[in-house]
């Protein structure tokens, strides 16, 4: 698979910078307890891009969204043992990991 982005469950709300494609972007990662989903905010140059996208298992984030500022990489929430197939709060970190999956994504 590919790079892993750590998402650290115990820090949440909380906002980190990351670099993809040699751009850098921050993400902000939230917890929805009453329906036990996690979801992302994405920025670049302070600018919102999105806001709320969640996790959902093996969907790649962003993946509908027609816009070059977008990273130009694959964004996936998979379990690589496949033991899981939902991102929630018993299984992100644990067995469901981001990935960045190094494939041209086509944002427009």
């Amino acid at each position: 698979m590919g790079l892993i982005i750590d998402i650290d469950k115990q820090k949440i709300p909380y906002r980190f910078e990351i670099s993809l494609s040699n751009v850098l972007y921050e993400m902000e990662v939230h917890y929805n307890p009453g329906f036990d989903f996690f979801t992302l905010d994405l920025y670049r140059n302070k600018e919102v891009l999105a806001f709320g996208e969640k996790l959902v298992y093996g969907m790649p984030l962003f993946h509908d969204i027609a816009d070059a500022r977008f990273p130009a990489v694959g964004l996936i929430p998979l379990d690589e043992s496949g033991n899981n197939v939902e991102v929630n709060a018993q299984t992100l970190g644990e067995t469901v990991f981001l990935f960045v999956v190094d494939w041209e994504v086509d944002h427009g």
